[in-house]
């Protein structure tokens, strides 16, 4: 059985990661934030080798929220080696967000 490693911030799971990291900055009262999680699912099956997708609650993590400067909900932001690389604000239907994050990668 596979165990999750686990971390003592956000910042090194981010630098750790073998590859890039997708993280979906969310609220549970978001409608559109509940409207990502099947689309980041497919995304997930497609680009699964590539990519880590990593989901914040930024009610719970708000300070995460004010660093990374996450004004609107849904937020997703690309990390590569620890670092934002791509930052996308609202729904983007799963093909389109395949696509975007593809030229990222």
């Amino acid at each position: 059985m596979a165990t999750k490693k686990q971390f003592n911030s956000f910042e090194e799971m981010l630098s750790d990661s073998d590859v890039p990291v997708l993280v979906d900055f969310y609220a549970d009262w978001c409608g559109p934030c509940q409207m990502m999680v099947p689309i980041l699912e497919q995304v997930n099956a497609q680009l699964k080798d590539r990519l880590r997708i990593v989901k914040i609650d930024t009610e719970k993590y708000a300070e995460l929220a004010t660093k990374y400067q996450i004004y609107a909900l849904p937020t997703l932001m690309l990390f590569k080696q620890g670092q934002p690389v791509d930052k996308i604000e609202g729904v983007m239907q799963a093909p389109q967000l395949v696509q975007h994050l593809q030229t990222k990668l």
